[in-house]
């Protein structure tokens, strides 16, 4: 019974969006474009070099030096091995899915456990730092200031829910992990790289296989991150179009009402479940509000992810026999993590460092000249569709001599 009303709920879903898709063409083409120009833009070319330099590290041995080196800090801190250093580097540097993306790859050598996989995807999942200084702090606030506060608690919030989620299934402990297995004697460099060149000597391949394949995995990877930007972006303008997302705003409306304060975003926070960087633009345009609860809502949609990110996550993790919920449970230890810390440091880091008197600033502050960050940002969004077009290109002449060179059945 249960997997019948399952199958129903999917077909009605999916004969939903088709039909509204044919009764709102100009707006789904709209919504399509724009989460393609996102894709193209930001998302291809900052995520791509992140994507092919993770393939390389684990291919030649590093990420298992790392590991090693990294054993001592990370499993009393978070109960993950030491190769656990290195997706939560890569993945707060990069952004959301990088994390998952090198878990994945990391449980599908057994490098991890089932376990310690969950662990990490709970909080190596983080925006861009691009995303956060550029398109929210300069594009949407208009003011670069805010990019400081919101990224030391936006990141800070990930550490934290690492620490809880160390606590997770916590007497389980891993199998098969070669760190966990080495020998405690000797330095600990020269266990390092004993890892690393037994793992290059168990894996040897030529430096064209190793590249071809980081290249291609990445791409594929991100074209399919592109196919769920768009989808969430055309189902959340129908969902707006068609009534639904006022409708949900009302019902939010009316369970926030004790909390006055918070009514003004009600719209916003209900786009920001679907795609957070509608979510996030329409939250600072909001009226009659201050830059403090703006910039609290914004701090836990950025930590939310938003259903589109959710979506990428549970197709990366579906390759493997990790499991999506510890991840969905993080998200909302990271609400509360990120958007405390935004109301504890929002004197320290924003009014006592930026502000020459102690009254609330506007809600939008324009910067008297063109700061570095945001040189970078426009220099950024320039660069990106071209990076992201002569890759694709590369890409396919790649493909073509290689099913060229497939023997013919």
């Amino acid at each position: 019974m249960k997997e019948h009303i399952k199958s129903l709920v999917m077909a009605i879903s999916a004969s939903f969006l088709g039909v509204c898709i044919i009764l709102f063409p100009e707006q789904s083409f709209e919504a399509s474009f724009r989460g393609i120009q996102l894709w193209i833009e930001v998302v291809f070319p900052s995520l791509l070099p992140f994507f092919i330099v993770a393939e390389l590290l684990m291919a030649f041995g590093v990420v298992k030096f790392i590991g090693v080196l990294l054993e001592p800090m990370m499993r009393p801190l978070f109960n993950v091995p030491g190769t656990g250093g290195v997706v939560l580097g890569m993945g707060l540097a990069s952004g959301y899915p990088a994390g998952t993306k090198i878990t994945s790859q990391l449980r599908k050598e057994n490098a991890i456990s089932k376990t310690e996989g969950e662990r990490l995807i709970s909080f190596t999942n983080a925006s861009n730092p691009l995303f956060i200084f550029g398109a929210v702090s300069i594009g949407f606030f208009q003011n670069a200031k805010v990019g400081l506060l919101l990224a030391v608690s936006h990141y800070l919030g990930c550490i934290l829910v690492g620490l809880c989620m160390r606590f997770y299934k916590k007497n389980e402990r891993s199998s098969g992990n070669p760190e966990k297995n080495t020998k405690k004697e000797g330095l600990l460099i020269k266990r390092a790289w004993k890892e690393l060149h037994t793992h290059r000597l168990e894996h040897k391949q030529t430096l064209g296989h190793v590249l071809g394949r980081a290249v291609t995995s990445a791409i594929q990877t991100l074209c399919m991150i592109g196919g769920f930007i768009v989808l969430f972006s055309v189902l959340n303008r129908i969902l707006y179009h068609t009534g639904v997302t006022v409708q949900l705003a009302d019902l939010l409306n009316s369970i926030l009402y004790p909390f006055e304060n918070l009514t003004q975003f009600t719209l916003p926070i209900i786009s920001s479940i679907f795609e957070v960087t509608i979510g996030s633009q329409l939250i600072t345009q909001t009226e009659h509000t201050t830059i403090l609860a703006q910039l609290i809502v914004v701090s836990g949609v950025l930590a939310f992810n938003g259903l589109s990110i959710h979506a990428q996550i549970a197709s990366i993790v579906a390759e493997t026999d990790l499991r999506f919920a510890p991840y969905f449970f993080a998200r909302f230890l990271h609400i509360l993590f990120a958007t405390s810390l935004t109301y504890i440091l929002y004197k320290p880091l924003y009014i006592n460092r930026f502000s020459e008197s102690t009254n609330e600033l506007p809600v939008i502050q324009s910067e008297p000249s063109p700061s570095w960050i945001s040189q970078f940002y426009e220099y950024f969004i320039q660069l990106g569709p071209i990076f992201t077009t002569l890759t694709l290109i590369m890409f396919c002449i790649y493909m073509i001599f290689k099913v060229k060179k497939m023997p013919s059945r």
